[in-house]
């Protein structure tokens, strides 16, 4: 990784600062699958950044109105996690995978609130057209997307997960691949297919199919 000067953003040990920072985040959740409460906290503030673009990128499609604001969804996903005896993941990227689905499951319990399913009613747009998501542009409620993704889920599971890990918590391919234990190649054919079938799911779903 390089620093704003074209430099190696690497301490006098010559480690790159981003690896000791994933290897910062596997530690704690080791401490954190111990019952280690202190690992707890300290998981949550280190990637409290990181998180607030998460909560960021989720609500894009938000109306301005929203009760809730990034910061708010970061503290209520986090109020969801924290309860659990233990994180189940082990990396960075298995992390941000459970953070992005709390998120989500908090802004759509907040639609299921307001009754954002309705047709004709003020729901949140999600913008799938960007970052290359779907190429026709197509703006599904976020209802819609969370059971087209269960749908998704069901029929399976590695293209769903891939969505989640790409769309929702930002991963690269390669990160995504990763965390995922498959080839970077094998992601981006999931990739394609899984935007495919989200396409034409949610077509379905607006013509009441």
């Amino acid at each position: 990784m390089k620093d704003s000067a074209g430099g190696d953003m690497a301490d006098s040990t010559g480690v790159d600062r981003t690896d000791r920072a994933e290897d910062e985040v596997a530690a704690l959740l080791e401490r954190v699958r111990d019952g280690d409460l202190n690992a707890r906290e300290r998981l949550f503030s280190i990637a409290y950044e990181e998180l607030r673009s998460l909560a960021g990128r989720q609500m894009a499609g938000e109306r301005r109105a929203h009760t809730l604001t990034p910061t708010a969804l970061v503290h209520e996903a986090c109020l969801r996690l924290l309860p659990r005896d233990s994180l189940s993941c082990e990396t960075r990227e298995q992390f941000l995978l459970l953070a992005a689905q709390a998120m989500r499951r908090v802004l759509v319990d907040h639609a299921r609130a307001r009754n954002s399913w309705k047709r004709g009613g003020r729901h949140a747009r999600v913008p799938l057209a960007s970052d290359g998501f779907i190429d026709d542009p197509v703006d599904p409620d976020l209802v819609a997307l969370d059971e087209a993704l269960d749908a998704l889920s069901r029929a399976d599971e590695r293209k769903c997960r891939v969505v989640e890990l790409r769309y929702f918590a930002g991963l690269t391919g390669d990160e995504t691949a990763r965390t995922l234990g498959v080839s970077p190649a094998t992601v981006d054919r999931d990739w394609e297919v899984a935007r495919l079938w989200l396409f034409h799911r949610l077509r379905e779903c607006e013509r009441g199919v």
